[in-house]
This record gives C-alpha cells, structure tokens and sequence, in this order.
C-alpha cells in the first residue's frame, strides 16, 4: 500500500484513488472478474520458461598432440557459436582402453577418435549418437570425419617436385592406416609426374620401436641423392632428420624433407626446422561437432565418410632448396618466387635470366611440367590462398598485395583455377 513517500517517478495518487483497505479488496475482485485480453482470446496466460538443459557430450580424444588439439579447437568453435554443451574430455591417451564410467553413462553423444578394437566393442552397446573421426573405421557403421590423405600426398609430393627432384621416398609408419594410405597415393603421384618413388620397409612385428632409427638411417643410406622424402606425420619426420644429421647428409641439399600434421613446436624444434603439410584439423572437429549436433536432434547418418582437405604447406628449412640442374631454371624459379607477388610477368623474368622464351619455356616444362607464365600465377595463389585462411584482409587488399592488377581480376582468375570463389575458399578452409 502506498506510504506517502513521495517518488519523482510515481506521483502522488490522486484522492479518488484512495481507497480503503475493504473497498480496496471490492476493486480488486471486480477488476479480476474481467477476462485478461490474452485469456479473451483463446491464448493462455504466459508461463516462466523451462530452462533448457545442455547436451552432454564426452570427448574421447587425446590431448597429448597437436593434430588431436585442433580437433577439438573445432569442436568447441562450433558449440560456442550454437547452443552450448557439457562437454566431458576424460584423460584419455591414443590407443588407451575404454574408461569404466563409459558403459553407465548418461549423456546425450559422444565424438571419439577409436583407435583400438577395445573402445570400438565398448561404443558399439551404446544407444547414443556417435561421430568417429579415427582413420582406423574401426566401425564402419558410423559417420566417420577425417583428413584427405589423397589431397595430403598429392600436395606434399607437389611441394617436393616444384623443387626439382626427380627421386622421392616415403618413409611410413605401417601400424597405422593412414600412414598406409598416404603412402599409396605418394606413390601414385610420384607415378604419374614420372617419377622414381621409393618407400622405408615396415619393420619386422617384433622390431622393438628403438630400432627403427637406425633402421631409416640404413635405408637413407641406400637411396639415390639428391632425393625428396615425405615422412608420414611430423614425429617421423624428425626420425629422417635426426638420421641425416647422424649421417651426416646435408638437408636440405641432398635429403629435402616434408612431414603432416605442422606440429609447429616439434617442427620448429627440428634441425633443421621441418617442412609439413597443414591438415585443416579445425574445420574436422568443426564439422563432426554439427553432424553430432544434428543427429542428436533427431536426425540420421549411417556410415558416411567426410574428407576435409589439408590447408596448405608450412615450408621451413627443410625443403628450402631448388633441386634444379639446369641453371637457367633454376635462377628463373628462383626470380619468380621471389617477386611473383611485385606483379611480374615473364618478360621481367627473361630480362632476369636473359634467354630465347621458347628455349626457356621449353626448359621450364621438361623439368617442372609448366610454363614460367604458370609457376608466377602459381605462386601468386599460394600466397592467395595463405592470406585468406590466415588472415582477415579484404579481397581488395590481397589482390594489391599478391601482384593482381584488381580485385575482380583475381576473383576470375581464382575461380578459374580452385574452383571456388575467394570468399567460398575462406569460409571452406577456417
């Protein structure tokens, strides 16, 4: 009841407002009797809203490395933007046995990397959504999200062969699947560039894991140099290196060597520091996390692979060569990467390396397979590429600072050469 006081934001009642406590009472009854314009129209009177309880998620993933790590960088990039999860990541390492709280559990669905026959018959009672994103498909029927070993060879053995090699290996790890299949399409690449391909042989079952150093170094020994070698992840890349200094082979002059995964600690802590593919780890968990999102809302995948292509390659000391013998191209290749992003063409090159532009483009395709007209265009969208997965420069900008005359022109040419839009190319590849 109102005491007297005096608000400047609630005047003073006037006096047929106030009542007394009984007719006060009367006034109040009577107005309830009327019906509220929401009840007088059909609609019922709103009510406190439920608060909607998150999705319980567990996440059985390692967190002992980096490819894991942007996993689940991606993951928690897309629950944050959507409806937020409770999100359970058990101490969980590669290969380990299920935990026993797995079997009682009462969430809502699981992402897991299964890596081992014993986590795969401790999912499979389950009656919950679950997104595997292991390359061991240890049950098939599962969606599965993982990296696109295809792209990841064909753009390591690219890397390699732009530096001139004609000799290429590959050193594996054959306990692994996709180690397996990257080497497979090594090879077929290395293959159809006309190449010679070499590959590190599995070594025996009972091999302790200390012998296969100076198993790569024998191996390493035994190859034709110069010689290009993909390792199969970052960690066995570093066993190459870690033989050629023992031997000491100079890297990268006559063993050049590139690795997955671009670990940038363990790359940066190499000798010399390693070259490596960048898988696109992020958008993977990325996209797992919406699948998972949408099967818990009802929807349905059964078995579905998704291959998320690699972004690029970081190209640090040990690939940092030209494996050129014809000088002319090799001071020409060297021109254009250079100053391919000053907007050059290939006059400027043949003012740099004077030569007939027939000899030269002849050269050119012999020992790289292109003309120097299409080594500058390619090397102006790498750099492309690199700045619009990296950074938030506006087309405008990159065009200026990539050597294209404006940025509708590099939009054609984008388009015409990756297929997609520079816009569609950065939202496909963060």
């Amino acid at each position: 009841m109102w005491n007297g006081a005096i608000s400047p934001r609630c005047p003073s009642p006037p006096r047929w407002a106030r009542w007394n406590s009984s007719s006060d009472a009367v006034a109040r009854s009577a107005l309830d009797s009327f019906p509220r314009p929401a009840e007088a129209a059909g609609v019922p009177a709103a009510s406190t809203p439920v608060p909607v309880r998150p999705r319980k998620v567990a996440l059985l993933i390692e967190t002992s490395n980096a490819y894991a790590r942007g996993l689940l960088e991606g993951i928690v990039a897309y629950q944050r933007e959507h409806r937020p999860w409770s999100l359970h990541l058990a101490e969980h390492g590669r290969g380990d046995r299920p935990a026993a709280w797995l079997a009682d559990w009462d969430g809502d669905g699981i992402i897991a990397r299964i890596e081992n026959a014993a986590i795969a018959r401790a999912l499979r009672p389950l009656r919950l959504p679950i997104v595997d994103m292991s390359a061991a498909r240890l049950v098939p029927a599962l969606p599965w999200f993982e990296t696109d070993d295809a792209a990841i060879a064909q753009m390591g053995y690219e890397h390699l062969r732009e530096r001139g090699f004609r000799n290429f290996a590959f050193c594996g790890d054959s306990r692994f699947n996709w180690s397996n299949w990257r080497q497979e399409h090594f090879e077929r690449a290395v293959r159809a560039g006309g190449g010679t391909c070499f590959t590190y042989p599995p070594p025996p079952a009972t091999a302790a894991k200390r012998e296969a150093h100076p198993a790569i170094a024998r191996w390493l020994q035994q190859l034709p140099k110069p010689v290009a070698v993909m390792a199969c992840y970052d960690l066995r890349g570093l066993q190459v290196l870690d033989a050629c200094r023992r031997l000491a082979i100079p890297v990268p002059d006559e063993v050049a060597v590139i690795a997955v995964d671009n670990d940038a600690l363990l790359c940066e802590l190499a000798n010399p520091p390693l070259s490596s593919v960048i898988p696109n780890t992020r958008r993977t968990g990325y996209e797992a996390a919406a699948l998972l999102d949408t099967l818990m809302a009802g929807g349905r995948a059964r078995g579905e692979t998704h291959l998320i292509s690699p972004l690029g390659v970081a190209t640090r000391q040990s690939t940092d060569v030209l494996a050129i013998e014809d000088p002319h191209v090799s001071r020409a290749v060297r021109f254009i990467r250079e100053h391919a992003c000053d907007g050059i063409n290939v006059t400027d090159v043949l003012r740099a390396v004077p030569q007939a532009r027939r000899l030269l483009e002849a050269r050119f395709r012999k020992l790289l397979g292109r003309t120097p007209h299409a080594e500058i265009l390619r090397v102006q969208l790498q750099r492309v590429k690199q700045l619009l997965t990296e950074t938030n420069l506006t087309i405008e900008v990159i065009a200026e600072r990539t050597g294209f005359t404006h940025s509708e022109y590099l939009s054609v040419v984008f388009r015409r050469e990756v297929g997609l839009p520079p816009g569609r190319y950065r939202e496909q590849h963060r």
